[in-house]
């Protein structure tokens, strides 16, 4: 009988599964399936308001968060806090299990505060009381990696997210490098956001690009973040986020890196496919292919390890586009706080 496909990939390689956004009964598959991490985002309330499971968890610490404060911020804030704390309590015998290793659950705050370093660090601190197994979820912008080396400096394990270039994965290595810390820190490729974008302007007629060159995108990016740190020696593990396809997790395998994905339609349907485990991740890129995606502007600013400036991370498209959802998210919990009770 097999043992799972995710509990295969464990066993035949150093690739991991962390689970992302999940309600409280799909972290109790996931946890049992192999994932050993968890990501949230701050679409995280929103998405579990529209989920009969944990809609009522959601609308409960909301009214708590009412009893407390005022401001419809403040009432985000804690509901997005205690209901991530739920997962980090699922998660803790992971992480003690695993010496700290892994076990871990992101928190990522107000999307529409990114741009100020002081208080991206500043709610960090206060989620770090929430349990020993949190980890900061960082922006990768130039406010980001101000907060990056500043948290990672004092030893909180760090996400670097929002990457969707190799500039900005270079960028995040060195400001954990500056740091002088030793806690984790993970740097992602959000390979499926990169898709959407380049398939909006594709669709939007703003580039000319064959839609099967387009669908590799994403995938061709994150293999050459992964080669540029190795090949470099930077510090950090890559983290694969953003999957809008399971080529977004099985075009990874075999690398030394962790990719976080949903429950519902990716995790789910590639054990339900028992899937075979088929290493992937050192696949060479067709010169054929390459040169196809050289053309389209985007992906030749996020493939050039210069292609970027600091100051251009937070503005460039599919950075743009992943911010939208995150603020999406956000006004979504914010409408239901400023409509409870009526």
């Amino acid at each position: 009988m097999s043992e799972g496909y995710f509990k295969r990939v464990t066993q035949y390689t150093p690739t991991r599964m962390w689970i992302n956004n999940p309600t409280l009964s799909e972290t109790n598959k996931a946890i049992a399936a192999g994932a050993v991490s968890c990501t949230t985002n701050p679409t995280y309330c929103g998405k579990m308001l529209a989920n009969p499971e944990m809609r009522d968890i959601v609308l409960s610490l909301i009214g708590e968060g009412r009893r407390m404060y005022s401001d419809a911020s403040d009432i985000a804030a804690y509901a997005q806090r205690k209901s991530v704390k739920l997962l980090m309590d699922k998660f803790l015998p992971v992480y003690e299990a695993a010496g700290g290793v892994n076990g871990f659950v992101s928190l990522q705050g107000d999307p529409f505060k990114e741009d100020d370093p002081a208080n991206i660090i500043n709610e960090a601190l206060k989620d770090l009381s929430l349990g020993k197994n949190f980890i900061a979820k960082i922006p990768t912008t130039e406010a980001g990696l101000e907060a990056i080396k500043y948290l990672a400096g004092r030893n909180v394990p760090v996400i670097a997210t929002e990457i969707m270039s190799v500039a900005q994965c270079l960028s995040a290595c060195e400001a954990y490098r500056q740091s002088g810390g030793g806690a984790p820190v993970y740097i992602t490729c959000i390979a499926g956001i990169f898709d959407d974008c380049l398939k909006n302007q594709l669709a939007a007629g703003e580039i000319d690009a064959d839609r099967d060159v387009i669908f590799r995108a994403g995938c061709t990016l994150m293999r050459e973040e992964y080669r540029v740190m190795r090949e470099n020696g930077l510090p950090g593990r890559l983290l694969g986020g953003g999957a809008r396809g399971l080529h977004h997790f099985t075009e990874f395998v075999g690398g030394e890196c962790d990719i976080t994905i949903n429950w519902k339609g990716t995790a789910d349907a590639l054990i339900e496919g028992d899937t075979p485990v088929i290493e992937r991740m050192d696949a060479p890129t067709p010169k054929e292919l390459l040169d196809a995606l050289m053309q389209v502007p985007t992906f030749e600013k996020a493939y050039l390890p210069d292609g970027l400036k600091p100051c251009e991370y937070a503005d460039f498209p599919p950075v743009r586009l992943f911010r939208g959802q995150f603020e999406d998210g956000w006004k979504k919990l914010i409408k239901e706080i400023e409509d409870y009770g009526k």
